[in-house]
């Protein structure tokens, strides 16, 4: 039976859902307005559109954890292989679909890899003989079988992104809902993944995935559903998205149709001696400075030796594998994390982790854990009200980002995407010499990126020294002026 002959896996006809007042934490806009889609079996829909116009509420309602555990109003009729979603018990829902959240750890239920990959199949009762196939090859499908032996919390978010998937794919659902699922992966993660929803369609399972970076979807998706304002503007085939021009795409938000590698770009010291004008000449004075930093982890090292230099108006790239401990670094480098030897030097001083904090800022690729306040205003600001140039420039950076609108808004009722430009914001009105940035415009659409790379260039002109941990060839490409790989960083010289 062909595709076309076959019932729809998932149907919405005329969906709304709207959050509640009290329950929007971790909202996406006002909700969804009169939504009609449908997912066959053997279908890849992606849903792509702005940051912020209810991809993600979309998927929620498709899950169920929308109004279960986000609360609203829903209207409009759902069909979940032919049954009305509200016939179906939750946890039935749970096990015809499987979940992929835009933040992996907000999904957890276990300490471990191989025990989180497991749970799904245990809690639908399965016997243990298939539980632990079904996790064997779930786990060896998205390569993750050097880390099984870890704990969760000692993963990267890449890694932590892949154990997502698998866990929820191990069951078999019949489902898979994906939201922003590479948001974290380096190109070889994202291809895995590729090839495990190519796998899924091959099965006649149905997969919806919201997502901006769109390149690993080519060849597998097979249509695509454009949202704005919670509304669906349009559907297109897979060739119709494939015959848009750049012009066309840039204007839609659009992520670039194929991958954009990381560029070649030169290292900091390099790229200093060409500004200074010789390649023999010395340079000035680097605004952050590391000698010999070594890191272990649970008994094992994991990068030692570290020497990297950054000078005021560079933009670098930090860059490296899922797991090369990227992250780590960032908190090092920002008084987060002791290192286990090394020195930090900040405008050629020596300073200790503590003193560190008051001159690099550093912002999570987990904004769940960044944010304080209870509107955008007073993130950005911090109490500093009584400073009318701070006043005026703060205005001038949410408004360059997009976030004036917002500004009343609690940071938790934000969409993903509207989380990390406030996190990028919050950076740029630190007073400190030094930014660090981990991922910053990861689930962000091409519009809102290009917005993100253009304000760290202009900060960067400004004379700060800025580093960008990113996968991103689009960001890299427009913003980043050097490039640190974590290859190159270990065993250096100082």
């Amino acid at each position: 039976m062909s595709v076309e002959q076959t019932a729809p896996a998932i149907e919405f006809a005329d969906v709304s859902f709207r959050y509640a007042s009290d329950g929007a934490a971790e909202g996406e806009g006002a909700g969804i307005a009169q939504v009609s889609l449908r997912v066959l079996p053997g279908e890849c829909v992606v849903l792509t559109g702005p940051s912020g116009s209810g991809k993600t509420t979309i998927t929620r309602v498709a899950n169920g954890l929308a109004p279960a555990y986000w609360p609203g109003t829903l209207t409009g009729t759902i069909r979940l292989l032919g049954a009305d979603a509200e016939t179906v018990p939750l946890w039935e829902r749970g096990r015809m679909v499987g979940s992929v959240f835009q933040d992996p750890a907000s999904q957890f239920f276990s300490s471990d890899l191989a025990g989180e990959v497991a749970f799904g199949c245990e809690n639908y009762g399965l016997a243990h003989r298939e539980v632990v196939a079904l996790a064997d090859a779930a786990i060896s499908s998205f390569g993750l079988d050097d880390v099984r032996g870890r704990p969760l919390d000692a993963l990267s978010s890449g890694e932590k992104q892949r154990v997502a998937a698998a866990s929820a794919c191990a069951p078999r659902p019949a489902v898979v809902v994906c939201d922003e699922p590479t948001a974290n992966l380096d190109e070889e993660g994202a291809l895995l993944l590729a090839r495990h929803v190519a796998r899924l369609k091959a099965e006649g399972r149905a997969v919806l995935v919201s997502e901006h970076r769109l390149a690993w979807l080519a060849g597998i998706a097979d249509r695509y559903v454009y949202v704005r304002d919670g509304s669906v503007l349009w559907q297109r085939s897979a060739a119709q998205m494939e015959s848009l021009g750049e012009d066309e795409r840039a204007a839609l938000g659009l992520r670039s149709a194929t991958f954009v590698a990381l560029p070649d770009l030169p290292s900091p010291s390099e790229a200093r001696a060409v500004e200074a004008g010789s390649s023999t000449r010395r340079p000035s004075q680097p605004v952050l400075e590391t000698c010999g930093l070594t890191c272990s982890r649970g008994g094992s090292t994991l990068w030692s030796a570290v020497s990297l230099a950054v000078w005021p108006g560079q933009v670098a790239a930090l860059t490296g594998r899922n797991g090369a401990g990227k992250s780590t670094l960032a908190r090092v480098l920002a008084g987060l994390e002791r290192p286990d030897a090394g020195t930090v030097r900040i405008c050629g001083a020596t300073m200790r982790p503590g003193a560190r904090r008051a001159h690099v800022w550093y912002g999570s690729n987990d904004t769940a854990q960044q944010f304080f306040t209870s509107s955008v205003s007073d993130e950005v600001l911090l109490g500093r009200t009584d400073d009318e140039a701070l006043l005026e420039r703060a205005r001038m950076v949410v408004r360059g980002l997009g976030l004036y609108p917002l500004r009343d808004a609690h940071p938790a009722t934000l969409s993903g995407g509207q989380k990390l430009r406030l996190m990028v914001a919050c950076g740029l009105l630190s007073d400190r010499p030094v930014l660090i940035f981990d991922e910053p415009t990861s689930g962000l659409d091409g519009g809102s990126m290009t917005v993100v790379a253009d304000a760290l260039s202009s900060a960067a002109a400004q004379g700060r020294a800025i580093v960008v941990i990113t996968h991103d060839g689009e960001l890299a490409k427009r913003c980043c002026t050097c490039r640190l790989r974590m290859e190159d960083l270990v065993d250096g010289g100082c």
